[in-house]
């Protein structure tokens, strides 16, 4: 384990975790919301440092990042515990897991993990993934200054509910995210997910404002966030406070862990993607059979397609060494 970040002591040997905006008290002998930042002896600890589930190598394209060194594979990392409790989580086996109940795990060294994703060929840098790697903030971001140090490209992919002091460390060494906006409803956070919408409304708007790569995921859940009404509310707010370049990823949600209602309908997918589309430049689908047109990328100036996708892989022959369209010469929203 490795002492983590952002506390306070109190009396009684209790602690007050900072890193997010549930501010965790802990008495001794227990753990956070997020089952893995654990209170010893009055001082409070991360157990998921140097605990990876999982790392391998992916197509950035399956973060999702369409527009951040498309085509590129990227070194992916992840371990357990999740500061959300989402009824519907698809990643549910790790995120709401505790380190100690999975005794097979290898401790591996931020050192480690840098040189592994440092020596793979064409490897754009490290991707902090598959659970929310805010709980495991020490470990990501002790990774992160090894893997900028070597000349490789951070990305964080996350539920964006972090507080401010935690996220400015965090921008200084990152440089792009995949925000997962779950609703624009502070009920469903709330309810749901556990949480609130105003810190994650924060934390895009503290990527956007620091120019760092930025594109956000939304799960379309039957019967939980498919409201139309506030789903044009969202993508308005998208458009008018981060931009109408934002890109927007919508997912398709199946049934997971403890809620078992249909999948997202198809149609309603179409029909998500047809009001985004009206506001924000960059819409695309996912967690669904391809629909045509759904996962290229098309200039905004001409709408000619300037990046073609099949699966994960990306084909961006249509941008130039700039990014810019070839065809009209506008810019495409495209980092590398």
């Amino acid at each position: 384990m490795q002492e983590a970040r952002f506390y306070k002591t109190g009396a009684g040997r209790k602690v007050t975790c900072s890193l997010c905006p549930h501010s965790c008290t802990i008495s001794e002998g227990g753990q956070g919301k997020c089952g893995v930042r654990i209170n010893e002896e009055g001082r409070l600890w991360s157990s998921a440092y140097g605990y990876p589930v999982s790392m391998s190598a992916d197509p950035i394209e399956k973060k999702p990042l369409y527009h951040f060194f498309p085509g590129r594979d990227i070194f992916s990392v992840g371990t357990m515990g999740c500061n959300f409790r989402c009824t519907f989580c698809q990643n549910y086996t790790i995120s709401q897991a505790a380190v100690s109940g999975t005794p097979a795990l290898e401790y591996t060294t931020p050192a480690e993990v840098a040189a592994k994703a440092y020596g793979m060929p064409g490897n754009a840098g490290i991707a902090y993934t598959y659970n929310e790697p805010v709980v495991w903030y020490e470990f990501m971001y002790d990774i992160a200054v090894l893997a900028r140090d070597r000349g490789m490209k951070n990305v964080v992919v996350s539920n964006g509910y972090v507080n401010s002091r935690p996220l400015d460390e965090l921008l200084e060494v990152a440089d792009a995210f995949n925000i997962d906006l779950k609703s624009f409803s502070d009920d469903f956070y709330r309810d749901v997910a556990g949480g609130m919408l105003a810190p994650v409304k924060k934390t895009l708007r503290a990527i956007r404002r620091r120019g760092l790569h930025l594109e956000i995921t939304h799960l379309v859940v039957t019967g939980l966030n498919d409201n139309e009404e506030s789903f044009r509310e969202m993508t308005g707010w998208i458009a008018g406070e981060l931009g109408a370049d934002t890109v927007l990823h919508i997912s398709r949600y199946f049934p997971s862990w403890h809620y078992d209602a249909p999948p997202t309908p198809l149609p309603l997918m179409e029909r998500f993607y047809g009001i985004a589309a009206e506001s924000l430049h960059y819409v695309y689908t996912g967690n669904m059979a391809p629909v045509e047109g759904n996962g290229d990328t098309r200039c905004a100036g001409c709408s000619k397609v300037v990046i073609n996708r099949t699966g994960y892989r990306a084909s961006p022959e249509g941008i130039d060494e700039h990014g810019n369209c070839r065809r009209c010469g506008a810019g495409v929203a495209i980092t590398g």
